[in-house]
């Protein structure tokens, strides 16, 4: 008498059938789970701990030019140049050095004063030729350098990045894949089937799950072992905040699904959400360079929650309740 095996649940066949069709998409594992390391690899040596940058700046041909270039190559910071007028002006605008010292009566520096470089380069110049001049300083501070693990710029970026990989994979894992399904006429023929649409919604969810789990893992283990960006709170806490993440910007990438019928559709509404949260939410910068009165539609963005809190978690070692608003 042969056994008959049990057939597997419309769920579990789902979700099994969701994963192989990620996995079959070369482009979508590379851009979930190659494209994010190689970013952070890349700023990660870019920003990686060194000496300051030292500052170009020019100074324009003439009368006490050369004195100029003597007193100014005294500075660890600065790099002059000599530069005749045009010259001098097209490097300005090309940004090849930062500011132009015209060594006229009284003394001229061009910049452009909406550049934090040139900023930086004037009060440079100004404090190395003032000393140069012979002033003496009343004040005497030292500088301490911070370089403590948590304070860099590799241990801001890398919750930024996992916060928009999350965003990014949530949205697209969801809203390409369904419009794809109802183009190909793939959702007709399984509603014609005894398939719920509830256990079809949740087999997407599930196929996330489960590819969030080595996603974040792995981003987190990487940024260890490259960088030794450590995680100060609870690895439980972080788990949690990622899967909210997660799932919220599955529920978004499904929203913008069901609003779009073509794979063109759902493109530009998925990036028309993004793209606000990929330049205001903070990834790659703090999301207080922006102006006061834009900062509560920032607060308002899902991916702002999303890095504050993975940074809380990573970063500050925060626990549930300065989390959790």
């Amino acid at each position: 008498m042969s056994s008959v095996m049990k057939p597997r649940s419309a769920l579990v066949e789902l979700t099994i059938c969701r994963t192989k069709e990620f996995l079959r998409e070369t482009e979508a594992v590379f851009w979930v789970f190659v494209f994010p390391f190689l970013l952070c690899f890349a700023l990660g040596l870019a920003f990686r701990d060194k000496p300051a940058d030292r500052i170009p700046v020019g100074v324009r041909e003439g009368p006490g030019a050369a004195q100029l270039m003597a007193q100014l190559s005294r500075s660890p910071v600065l790099i002059p140049r000599a530069y005749s007028e045009e010259s001098g002006k097209s490097a300005l605008r090309s940004g090849k050095i930062s500011l132009l010292v015209v060594s006229a009566v009284p003394l001229a520096y061009e910049l452009d004063p909406t550049r934090p470089d040139a900023r930086a380069a004037r009060l440079e110049v100004n404090d190395t030729l003032e000393r140069a001049s012979g002033r003496r300083d009343l004040l005497h501070a030292k500088d301490i350098p911070v370089r403590e693990i948590g304070s860099r710029y590799i241990d801001f970026l890398v919750p930024g990045l996992l916060g928009m990989n999350l965003m990014g994979t949530g949205m697209w894992g969801l809203g390409f894949v369904i419009v794809s399904a109802r183009n190909r006429k793939v959702l007709k023929r399984l509603i014609a089937t005894p398939m719920r649409k509830s256990d079809y919604l949740l087999a997407q969810l599930l196929y996330r799950l489960a590819f969030l789990v080595f996603e974040v893992v792995a981003f987190v283990l990487f940024g260890w072992l490259a960088f030794g960006v450590v995680v100060r709170g609870s690895y439980a806490l972080l788990s949690l905040v990622a899967f909210a993440g997660g799932f919220t910007f599955s529920g978004l990438g499904l929203l913008c699904a069901s609003r779009a019928r073509t794979i063109e559709g759902v493109s530009g509404l998925v990036n028309f959400v993004m793209l606000p949260m990929w330049l205001l939410s903070g990834v790659f910068f703090s999301s207080e360079r922006f102006p006061d009165a834009a900062q509560p539609y920032i607060r308002a963005l899902p991916l702002t929650a999303l890095n504050d809190a993975l940074r809380g978690v990573m970063n500050e070692g925060k626990g549930v309740a300065a989390v959790a608003p």
